[in-house]
């Protein structure tokens, strides 16, 4: 936790022009003064050139750069084997986040093992997931909380209508499915994207209820 924070004070004294000042530090990182003049000297130590003081305020010199990310070789397997995935299985949305992503990796990571040319798992994209096309819009309703109306086929080709609470979307070999909350059948349900008919992201906000969330029916697995 410490670690972030020291890094988290140099990204804030990389930003700012002017010097600032610890009470402002310890606002914005959630801890008090003495933390932050402790973490300065620290940060001296380990040889940051920060000019200031206490009661004065810091300054991060110019050109001073922090060093790059460094994986192991297994933490790498599994970044690049995620970044893969979404980009086998994701929207077209999901496949340009990605690609920026393994850009930022490429920008500072070094060579060698630390290369994004190196073997990984392999994902497939024979088999892309059916119903992918309506990802974006749903993941934007799990993240701002939103209710969804659905028209949804089931296996024997009726439609009904759902208005639900939408909390995850799993990527299973061919097909998403989006868990969720059924208002109308007070219960947790699944619902595959490629029979969903219709949807309409509503504007009703849903709260954090504990039994109702994505962790409560992972419990239930």
């Amino acid at each position: 936790m410490r670690t972030i924070r020291l890094f988290s004070i140099l990204d804030v004294l990389r930003s700012r022009r002017g010097a600032v000042s610890a009470a402002m530090l310890a606002e914005l990182l959630d801890v008090t003064e003495r933390t932050i003049y402790r973490d300065m000297a620290t940060l001296k130590a380990m040889g940051a050139p920060i000019r200031g003081e206490g009661g004065v305020g810091y300054v991060l010199e110019r050109g001073y750069f922090l060093p790059p990310m460094q994986f192991d070789p297994d933490e790498l397997d599994v970044i690049l084997l995620g970044i893969r995935m979404v980009k086998a299985r994701g929207d077209a949305a999901m496949r340009e986040i990605a690609e920026r992503v393994l850009g930022k990796l490429g920008a500072v990571l070094s060579e060698g093992d630390q290369s994004l040319n190196r073997p990984l798992l392999a994902v497939t994209k024979a088999s892309s997931a059916l119903g992918s096309e309506a990802l974006t819009p749903l993941r934007d309703a799990i993240r701002r909380r939103l209710k969804v109306q659905l028209g949804y086929c089931d296996m024997q080709e009726r439609v009904s209508s759902r208005l639900i609470r939408p909390l995850g979307l799993t990527a299973f070999e061919s097909v998403w499915v989006l868990t969720a909350w059924c208002e109308v059948r007070s219960d947790f349900r699944n619902f595959r994207l490629d029979r969903i008919r219709a949807y309409e992201v509503t504007a009703t906000r849903f709260p954090k209820e504990p039994g109702k969330e994505f962790q409560d029916y992972l419990k239930t697995l």
